[in-house]
């Protein structure tokens, strides 16, 4: 049991972006209470003290919420929940935009690649 985990990046920031990706894809709702550290850390196959820098990641991006004596809950607050999203979806094209053009690809193909995603899509839309 455990999450597979890639060598390069530090546990507990993998854990966050997951966590912040579940959130986004509303998987865990605004309010939701977030397993224990023990909970987690047993999931994740990983230290207690790991999913506790995890949470604490969390809360000083006002991500989470620490209540005592209830634990860790997903924040309420939607501008805060807007902002991730918004910074999640900024680092995911500046990540695809820079391993495109170290591939060689222009601006142009790098639209016309986009496009071409999105056709399938707005064609079963236009067929409902």
């Amino acid at each position: 049991m455990g999450d597979e985990f890639n060598a390069s990046q530090p546990i507990y920031q993998q854990i966050v972006a997951k966590i912040c990706r579940q959130i986004i894809r509303k998987e865990i709702k605004p309010g939701e209470k977030l397993p224990s550290v023990r909970e987690m850390a047993l999931h994740s196959g990983v230290n207690p003290n790991t999913v506790q820098r995890v949470y604490a990641e969390l809360e000083r991006m006002n991500i989470v919420e620490a209540r005592r004596g209830q634990g860790s809950f997903v924040t309420e607050n939607t501008g805060e929940l807007e902002n991730l999203r918004m910074q999640l979806k900024m680092e995911y094209i500046e990540q695809f935009v820079k391993n495109m053009t170290e591939m060689g690809f222009t601006y142009a193909e790098i639209v016309e690649g986009i496009q071409n995603q999105f056709k399938p899509a707005e064609t079963q839309a236009e067929q409902e």
